[in-house]
């Protein structure tokens, strides 16, 4: 049986992370077994790159949720995306960079930077630490996480023009969708995996940033993640 290295669920989630909840939702979606222990300091010294999520399938593992995602198409098979012509796959790997290489920053900008952001992040992330560990690692890894966002380049810009930049992104994510059920149309494909765990990630974590504000305009991103949390997480 596969099994699935994450973070702990938090804010009501599966993950606080978009990318571990991008793995789950994907695992659920092509009805594959798995499991997920919960989280051990352990686990990150099991980890290939340092980082969450990856898996164990039978002693192979792989890290990266687009590396884990390729190596479970190839050895599972591709339920979710055979029937995609070239032109889908080449827009839904564009709408997937989009996500994890540009808005996923301005969400890190909230999560990290912002003061009420990283108070929540900080309890979601490090709050089950024991001591002393729980006021040692967080500042060592928001310290580590703002030279990434700098080094990105998204963290040069003022708090306005990051949440502009994410708001663009918005906008052209809820206008694509439209009114479909799924990003690609009437069929779910593993774009979804990825938009919901980030979509769901920005909607329902409680802090009242301006992206989420931005993304609470959009009333089909709300429906789009009610359903895919019906379809995929039944309570």
């Amino acid at each position: 049986m596969i099994t699935l290295y994450q973070f702990e669920p938090a804010f009501g989630l599966p993950n606080a992370s978009p990318f571990c909840m991008k793995i789950e939702t994907y695992l659920r979606m092509v009805q594959l077994p798995y499991q997920a222990p919960l989280a051990s300091m352990g686990d990150f010294g099991k980890a290939p790159k340092g980082k969450m999520p990856f898996i164990d399938d039978g002693g192979t593992l792989i890290a990266d949720s687009s590396f884990i995602i390729d190596y479970l198409k190839q050895t599972y098979g591709d339920a979710l995306d055979a029937w995609l012509n070239p032109k889908e796959r080449s827009m839904a790997l564009a709408y997937q960079r989009m996500l994890e290489e540009n808005l996923y920053w301005a969400m890190v900008y909230v999560r990290w930077v912002e003061p009420v952001g990283w108070n929540h992040t900080r309890q979601a992330f490090f709050g089950n630490m024991p001591a002393p560990l729980r006021w040692i690692i967080p500042p060592v890894a928001r310290r580590g996480i703002l030279r990434q966002l700098r080094g990105h380049g998204l963290g040069r810009h003022s708090a306005a023009e990051i949440y502009t930049i994410g708001k663009h992104d918005i906008t052209a994510l809820a206008e694509f969708l439209d009114n479909k059920p799924y990003f690609l149309g009437d069929k779910p494909c593993s774009l979804d995996a990825v938009a919901y765990a980030f979509l769901a990630n920005l909607l329902w974590v409680p802090v009242d940033s301006p992206l989420k504000l931005h993304a609470q305009n959009y009333v089909q991103l709300e429906s789009y993640c009610q359903r895919m949390r019906g379809q995929y997480y039944p309570k």
